[in-house]
């Protein structure tokens, strides 16, 4: 399937941008790779092991200060467009495009419609593209994820977790965002806790689809500022996005080996 779009949402601080960094190197061994950082804070690079020199936030910046009379102000439009794509960064694996820099005077409105159109018509051009999305419900709301294949409603063995993990879908069905599929991933979770975690996920009308282990090598990455891409590849939480893969269209299944070993952290 050409142009498979997955988006990754949920609250702050439940590791999506990590998962969304593993998601591209698993995807990128199958096919080409767009990753689209749509969180201003932009630590999606970072988690990839990359460095990108140029956002959409600079696309903003340079139309609200352009004089006048120039060919930026005049067609900010088409300059906004072409000047989108020449954010798209070219990396040996995959392509990056990054929000860049938060919010000051006025808001992103314009540029999230200008992500829309990259969605609709660049990505076609690449066998998948991940978009790692704001904290919160902000890009649903904005309909910035509109016309997604898999739409990963991350959590970890929180309440609050889970409450916004349910929040995010309903509110792509009361959007009537164009979703194919909505898997709900738990991440950090430990033995001890996952009894208690299915039973809140079962009184907010949620099953989780997979559960991604707390692994301390992932923590170290985390506390070291490293690469999450520089996860071992046969490590727990790599088999686990094994498993978030297999869902995905335009995706090879997992062989039966690999999937009894994602089935053991269940």
């Amino acid at each position: 399937m050409k142009g498979a779009t997955i988006a990754v949402s949920g609250k702050g601080g439940v590791g999506k941008t990590s998962l969304s960094a593993l998601l591209i190197r698993r995807l990128s061994q199958i096919g080409s790779v767009l990753a689209i950082d749509a969180d201003p804070d932009s630590n999606l690079p970072q988690a990839l092991g990359v460095r990108v020199e140029k956002s959409i936030g600079d696309v903003r910046e340079s139309i609200i200060n352009a004089p006048a009379r120039s060919k930026e102000a005049t067609s900010k439009e088409v300059f906004a467009r072409l000047a989108l794509y020449e954010a798209i960064e070219e990396f040996s694996r995959f392509d990056v495009a990054v929000m860049g820099r938060p919010e000051g005077s006025g808001c992103y409105c314009f540029l999230n419609n200008i992500i829309r159109q990259l969605i609709d018509f660049r990505a076609k051009s690449y066998d998948f593209t991940v978009i790692d999305c704001h904290a919160g419900l902000e890009h649903l709301s904005r309909r910035t994820t509109r016309g997604v294949d898999v739409l990963i409603a991350v959590t970890e063995p929180t309440k609050n977790g889970v409450l916004t993990a349910r929040r995010i879908v309903e509110l792509s069905r009361e959007l009537s965002i164009d979703v194919g599929t909505i898997l709900v991933v738990a991440n950090k979770v430990s033995p001890e806790v996952r009894p208690s975690l299915d039973k809140i996920a079962r009184e907010n009308g949620l099953e989780i689809d997979v559960y991604l282990p707390f692994e301390e090598e992932m923590a170290r990455l985390s506390i070291l500022g490293e690469p999450a891409v520089n996860l071992r590849g046969d490590s727990p939480v790599s088999v686990g996005v094994e498993m978030i893969c297999d869902k995905i269209p335009g995706v090879y299944p997992i062989s039966s080996s690999e999937a009894k070993t994602a089935e053991g952290l269940k």
